[in-house]
């Protein structure tokens, strides 16, 4: 099994337990670009996230037995996105990757905006064009440089590309390039590990199309692609499908976000469709983020999406994308 770069003194951040799937065997895997050594989990959890100024406000308000519960999530490490463009955003990530390094771990990473990401669903928006792109790619980039770091890179941009979403080929095409504009400007540094997001098993169910546009967007210079990126399926079906894919690009390995999964999906709903992935009801956190995952080509469970950040505001009471919702965070942790 691949895993992440060796950062000094690791302890597993284990806050549930969770199932994984027996190992499946391993094709000859192509070389990683960055140097892998075993580790177990490895991965750092923000001292001001969400969660946890929600567990000490209701501790503080009588509310013990939720705060109990929502430290599954306040002591669990949870990717950090950077989803714009706005002044800070640079000072933000130096302050996360140092502070990552200060206490021996691994800061993830979220890259998210790329033009015409989402392609005007709740979470729409990106760069203004593909110039303002490339820029704040190469700050993000030369920040976290020299740190040791996880990558996931762009959510759902390459299933996008395949689904029509993308108006035109010339769309495509651009889309594809910025992300593999995108992880050779992050490979610059060894040290940073880059997986490129292909969506989930519930998605596109065509693999060989899958593996065809991972290629196109550049996987084979990344570390490998990651699965289930704020969605529900199970940790399960995302090895089967992982392995399918990995199958037809040499063997590479991948991350799977498991922050939600432990229920797996909501049924399909006709009448709602955004019900299906958009803040479902009777939800529940997946296995801890590890390394240690037991199947050779899964380098990581890791939490992309923070449980309890909404997905969109697609039913009654839920806020827009992003933002913290302590009752949906609650029942993630308790169902």
């Amino acid at each position: 099994m691949r895993n992440l770069p060796a950062l000094g003194g690791l302890a597993a951040v284990v806050v549930l337990a969770g199932c994984t799937s027996a190992p499946r065997p391993q094709a000859t895997p192509a070389p990683s670009p960055s140097p892998s050594p075993r580790t177990e989990s490895v991965f750092f959890v923000e001292p001001d996230a969400p969660a946890v100024g929600q567990v000490a406000a209701w501790e503080a308000g009588g509310r013990g037995a939720d705060a109990a519960a929502l430290r599954r999530i306040a002591a669990a490490a949870a990717a950090v996105w950077f989803a714009d463009g706005y002044p800070g955003f640079q000072d933000r990530a130096r302050r996360l990757v140092e502070a990552a390094a200060a206490h021996g771990r691994t800061a993830v990473l979220v890259p998210y905006y790329v033009p015409g990401r989402d392609c005007g669903g709740h979470s729409s928006g990106g760069a203004p064009d593909a110039g303002a792109y490339r820029a704040w790619i190469a700050e993000l980039a030369g920040v976290v440089r020299g740190h040791p770091v996880v990558v996931v890179l762009e959510p759902d941009a390459v299933p996008h590309a395949i689904d029509d979403c993308l108006v035109g080929g010339a769309g495509v095409e651009e889309r594809l390039t910025l992300l593999r504009e995108a992880i050779r400007t992050f490979k610059q540094d060894p040290g940073v590990r880059v997986y490129l997001d292909a969506g989930n098993p519930g998605w596109i169910k065509d693999v060989d199309r899958v593996a065809e546009t991972l290629e196109r967007a550049g996987v084979r210079e990344a570390d490998g692609f990651s699965l289930n990126v704020a969605n529900f399926e199970t940790t399960e079906a995302n090895i089967a499908y992982g392995t399918r894919i990995s199958d037809r690009i040499g063997g590479m390995p991948f991350v799977i976000d498991t922050s939600r999964n432990g229920n797996g999906p909501a049924p399909v709903d006709k009448a709602d469709a955004d019900g299906h992935w958009c803040n479902p009801p009777g939800r529940a956190l997946g296995p801890a983020p590890t390394t240690d995952t037991g199947v050779p080509r899964v380098d990581a469970f890791l939490w992309v999406k923070r449980p309890g950040e909404s997905d969109g505001a697609c039913g009654p009471g839920a806020p827009p994308a992003g933002q913290w919702w302590p009752e949906y965070a609650l029942g993630l942790a308790t169902n």
